[in-house]
């Protein structure tokens, strides 16, 4: 069982800013996630499922693309003919 001192935790783990009005709703839906995970542990495990398999992915095909110089032509900032975007820190 999931008290509202465990949501404030793993809302903190999350960095999820929860209200303490809200505290109440998020135990009761923990609760309830909770509950169905016990259902689904007593559905027996042992029955193994034939299925044929068949390769879902299609072909590669070639097909023409744009240019260096088009895939550029609206870039903001290019550099030694790449994309420059803003340093991320």
């Amino acid at each position: 069982m999931v008290f509202e001192r465990d949501v404030e935790h793993i809302a903190g783990l999350a960095d999820i800013g929860i209200v303490k009005e809200e505290l109440d709703e998020f135990t009761i839906q923990f609760n309830r996630i909770l509950d169905y995970f016990d259902i689904l542990d007593t559905v027996e495990g042992d029955c193994v499922y034939e299925q044929d398999r068949y390769n879902v992915l299609r072909e590669d095909v070639i097909s023409p693309s744009l240019s260096q110089e088009d895939a550029l032509k609206n870039a903001g900032e290019t550099e030694d003919g790449f994309f420059k975007a803003p340093r991320v820190m």
